[in-house]
């Protein structure tokens, strides 16, 4: 039977993966900050789309491994990608 301490167990530990996944997400966006930067500084464009299925071909194969599904990591890399190159773009204003 489920106790109340169980179920608090359980969101505990969702609430630091939480806190983990802001905090990974915080770091990947300062590189990708600095990607923008450079590629506003060198001339070249905010995307690249040969490079962002690369790379979701690569991460959909590590969500099968890791048994995610893959249709949700690509939907979730999507709009990670898409909110980079927003800001990407908007380094070129």
């Amino acid at each position: 039977m489920a106790t109340p301490e169980i179920l608090a167990a359980y969101r505990d530990s969702i609430d630091n993966i939480d806190a983990a996944l802001v905090h990974l997400l915080a770091e990947r966006f300062k590189v990708t900050q600095a990607v923008g930067r450079y590629k506003a500084g060198s001339g070249l464009p905010p995307s690249d789309p040969a490079r962002e299925e690369r790379q979701i071909a690569r991460l959909r194969a590590k969500a099968l491994e890791a048994k995610l599904d893959p249709d949700f990591t690509e939907k979730f890399l999507r709009f990670i990608i898409d909110e980079v190159i927003r800001h990407h773009e908007g380094m070129r204003r």
